[in-house]
């Protein structure tokens, strides 16, 4: 399978992906249970099933799922749906329902306890019918609420004792700690199972969230991440991308191609910062999800807390929703997450660019922005009296889909018409003799992440975009100087049936850095 691709210029991504089934809507069945075919998630009929879930946490202090002071709870599930997701990660706490003091507990009750007037007073505005409820039958109600509005659950042990998650010595981290009874633990399994056994819409259960902690055996655990901080702050970004990406696939990524589906339970950023390091983590984890199209959770829902860590009505700057949950808080992060929201391939779908069961179709998926390239209409190029025939936008068009052909050229799907670069700034171009140099792409840089061309006398240029426009240009290649994802074009090709492509950037070719054999500064072409 071929890595990503990638772009040059500043502050855009694109990743070009190859697909068997393009762009197809994953729909919630709520009348059949849900099977394994493979690594594939499928309903009775076979059809792919993908989850596309949010984390919804309810497993602190309060044991209530967050968000109930501040806005209803149909009003929630709604937003979710309005959002994109079929699917919400719902946490739990191992001793609510073990702890049958703690599950009788009423709302009213566990608020109280913790002196959290402000919060129960929303919640009795917002919610009232939920307030005198036992925390166990509150609980349940969040569930059936979701599957009201058409979500998939699944229902995530989060920690045993209730408060925020996680640290390795909070006594919840691994088998033995003082709060994690195996015997317990199992106990609070299988009263959840049971009592979920008739909720259509629940599909799914974590057994236990993050083990960590000093009792953990080696031999017999591995911590699966895909960040790790230490990683970009000591390699460029394109090494660092490649080196997280090569790491998560030896973890856990290779249970795709063993057959076994692979669920992603959270990842996010913080949204309240614009950070270089968290942008170049997002585009390079995006553009390995596109690629190997698993199922996922993003971190998380919560724009606020009613308590965390002791401190009362806390923000959650990683949450989708604002402080008063009334609104999205970031926009342009879940136009950027929505490409990967629906899946690209897997049995009985039918893709909503083509119509058809199956293609071979690829997309130049750009992570930055979460839109695709796609083939500007005669009719828009006329209006808009500009030769720019490429530009942004869904990935769902018809125009968005095309072909990276063994010739490495990369054609309109079903068309003869092919890329062609012309040099640095100028718009990509399209043409249907597709023999010459500059309509060769391949895919370069340590994280496969740039698309190069020749031009002329054997320069170098990559796919871009023009940030004011959004129309696909060719720019000089910077893969080898860069410091952040975040501050450069990517581009992906990601296809299941073609070698890896192209040569790869790398720290001693005399090309990296002003000064080196050949970067003359004086020599280096400036736009």
């Amino acid at each position: 399978m071929a890595k990503l691709s990638l772009f040059s210029l500043a502050n855009l991504l694109f990743a070009l992906i190859t697909f068997q089934c393009v762009v197809s809507e994953s729909k919630l069945v709520m009348d059949s249970p849900l099977y394994t075919d493979s690594r594939w998630i499928v309903d009775g009929e076979g059809r792919r099933v993908k989850l596309a879930c949010v984390n919804w946490p309810s497993h602190i202090d309060a044991v209530l799922a967050e968000g109930l002071s501040k806005q209803p709870l149909d009003a929630i599930s709604k937003r979710i749906v309005s959002m994109g997701f079929n699917c919400v990660r719902f946490t739990w706490p191992t001793f609510l329902f073990t702890n049958d003091s703690l599950g009788a507990l009423t709302v009213r009750q566990s608020f109280q306890n913790l002196n959290l007037s402000q919060a129960l007073a929303g919640i009795q505005d917002n919610n009232p019918f939920i307030i005198d409820l036992p925390l166990r039958k509150a609980f349940q109600a969040v569930v059936y609420k979701l599957g009201a509005n058409h979500l998939m659950a699944i229902l995530d042990n989060h920690i045993s004792k209730p408060g925020w998650c996680c640290s390795l010595n909070d006594g919840n981290g691994f088998f033995g700690d003082e709060y994690f009874n195996v015997d317990v633990w199992l106990k609070g399994l299988s009263r959840v199972a049971a009592m979920f056994r008739g909720f259509p819409n629940v599909v799914g259960m974590s057994l236990r969230n993050e083990l960590r902690g000093s009792r953990q055996n080696v031999d017999d655990w591995f911590r699966y991440k895909f960040s790790d901080t230490a990683t970009w702050a000591d390699h460029s970004a394109n090494e660092a991308c490649r080196i997280i990406q090569d790491d998560m696939t030896s973890k856990s990524g290779f249970l795709l191609d063993k057959g076994f589906p692979l669920f992603v339970s959270e990842f996010g950023i913080d949204e309240s910062v614009n950070d270089a390091t968290d942008e170049s983590f997002l585009n390079c984890f995006l553009s390995y999800a596109a690629e190997h199209d698993f199922d996922w959770a993003i971190w998380a829902l919560t724009g606020s807390y009613y308590i965390r860590q002791g401190k009362t009505n806390t923000e959650e700057t990683y949450g989708l929703l604002n402080f008063d949950w009334s609104d999205v808080r970031n926009p342009r992060l879940l136009q950027r997450i929505s490409t990967i929201q629906s899946p690209f391939k897997g049995p009985g779908l039918r893709g909503t660019n083509t119509g058809q069961l199956t293609n071979t179709g690829q997309l130049i998926f750009h992570p930055s922005t979460g839109l695709c390239v796609i083939r500007r209409s005669v009719f828009d190029l006329k209006r808009r009296s500009v030769f720019a025939p490429l530009t942004l936008g869904p990935c769902t068009h018809p125009k968005a889909l095309w072909s990276y052909t063994p010739k490495k050229t990369i054609s309109l799907y079903g068309a003869d018409f092919c890329i062609q670069a012309d040099g640095p700034g100028k718009p990509g171009k399209l043409r249907n003799i597709c023999i010459d140099p500059d309509t060769k792409w391949e895919a370069i840089s340590d994280s496969k992440l740039h698309l190069s061309s020749t031009v002329g006398d054997d320069k170098t240029v990559c796919l871009d975009v023009d940030f004011h426009t959004y129309n696909v240009v060719t720019n000089w290649c910077k893969c080898a100087v860069v410091s952040n994802l975040a501050a450069n074009n990517l581009m992906a090709i990601l296809d299941n049936h073609i070698s890896k492509p192209g040569w790869l950037c790398n720290n001693d070719d005399g090309n990296g850095f002003f000064g080196d054999e050949y970067f003359n500064v004086e020599v280096w072409p400036m736009w």
